[in-house]
């Protein structure tokens, strides 16, 4: 290795460490607001972090604290309901959320952060950058198609797909509990390459408050927005993963085609596939994520 890369490397590795001693330090920074818990880490660039279905907060942890070297400032989420934070009431969780998130974005000054999502969270930036395309500096999405329906059939829309969701609801609520977590048990096992990751997707599954994790799913299911992508306006960030998907006849091809489909009308979007990565490319691809992130958020913004 070159002089200079091995210069490189251990400039990386010191501030890792560092970053690691930093974000340790400054756990104790929980705030609330209205029904999300916000724990904020570092000082510098606002980076808002989003986890997923089912998922906590600590999703984002290795990846905050990686990116502490580039003067970043992680507002780590824990949504309601989810990995055993307090369940809440509303008949549209995903728009509340989005609500709840861009008006944490305005109360607390945040002048136009970075917003990251993996999964469900993914979903909501998206929404968060439709609704409000100018309070967003920048959005990288983790693992996120435009219409998650269009995984059961092609020619599914939001309509039709509706009583299969309606369905999956009804087993979600309805199941007796062992059956319920046998099946939370073989969906983590699809989610990430790690033993040690997909123990704890089974503890936050079965700490998930169950008619949360219905009403998201079923909301993720029957709202399509691909046509509505025209309306983003911040520079995008696609991170996707086919290797899980493999055992189902996927390849790195056919996934990428899918997700340029999906964000055909996010104009100057970028898509990025994994080599490595199952759904938690976070934790099974961590320095090819770390290093997409990084590259994203130091490129200069478009002119107009």
């Amino acid at each position: 290795m070159p002089p200079f890369r091995r210069a490189d490397a251990l400039r990386r590795i010191v501030f890792a460490v560092a970053a690691l001693f930093a974000a340790g330090a400054a756990q104790a920074d929980t705030q609330r607001f209205q029904d999300l818990s916000i724990e904020v880490v570092g000082q510098g660039r606002p980076v808002l972090m989003i986890p997923g279905l089912n998922s906590g907060a600590d999703t984002w942890r290795e990846t905050c604290a990686a990116l502490q070297a580039d003067r970043v400032q992680c507002h780590i989420v824990q949504l309601p309901g989810l990995a055993g934070a307090p369940p809440i009431e509303t008949a549209a969780y995903n728009d509340a959320m989005r609500d709840e998130l861009l008006a944490y974005i305005e109360q607390r000054k945040l002048v136009r952060p970075v917003v990251i999502g993996h999964s469900l969270g993914g979903f909501l930036a998206l929404k968060m950058g439709i609704a409000r395309p100018q309070a967003i500096d920048r959005l990288v999405i983790v693992d996120t198609l435009g219409f998650l329906g269009s995984l059961y059939g092609p020619t599914l829309t939001a309509e039709t797909i509706r009583p299969m969701a309606e369905g999956m609801r009804a087993i979600v609520l309805n199941q007796p509990q062992a059956h319920y977590y046998r099946g939370i048990a073989v969906t983590a096992q699809g989610m990430t390459a790690s033993d040690d990751k997909v123990a704890l997707l089974r503890r936050w599954g079965e700490a998930s408050d169950r008619a949360t994790t219905a009403q998201a799913l079923v909301e993720m299911m029957t709202t399509d927005l691909r046509p509505q992508l025209d309306k983003v306006k911040a520079p995008t960030l696609v991170l996707a993963g086919w290797v899980g998907g493999a055992r189902y006849g996927a390849t790195r091809e056919s996934t990428l085609a899918m997700y340029r489909q999906h964000y055909a009308k996010l104009d100057g979007v970028r898509i990025e596939m994994s080599q490595d990565g199952y759904h938690f490319l976070m934790w099974d691809d961590p320095q090819w994520l770390q290093d997409q992130v990084r590259g994203f958020l130091a490129e200069p913004k478009p002119a107009g």
